[in-house]
């Protein structure tokens, strides 16, 4: 199962992974990115890579187990 990686020190708080992926991701007081979930399934991966590819300092990653 797929699982989801955050370098907070890293997030600028941009929110493209927040609008991509409302599910998933947060962004919180601070601006810094909150995981909602650790785990994606299979069928959601295509959809959370886009959003995590879509963070321009590239914070976020997803990796197989």
């Amino acid at each position: 199962m797929p699982v989801l990686k955050a370098d907070f020190a890293a997030c600028q708080g941009y929110a493209n992974c927040v609008d991509a992926a409302p599910t998933v991701y947060d962004i919180d007081d601070d601006g810094v990115v909150v995981l909602l979930r650790e785990r994606i399934s299979e069928e959601e991966r295509p959809h959370i890579e886009e959003a995590a590819r879509s963070c321009p300092v590239s914070a976020l990653t997803i990796e197989d187990e």
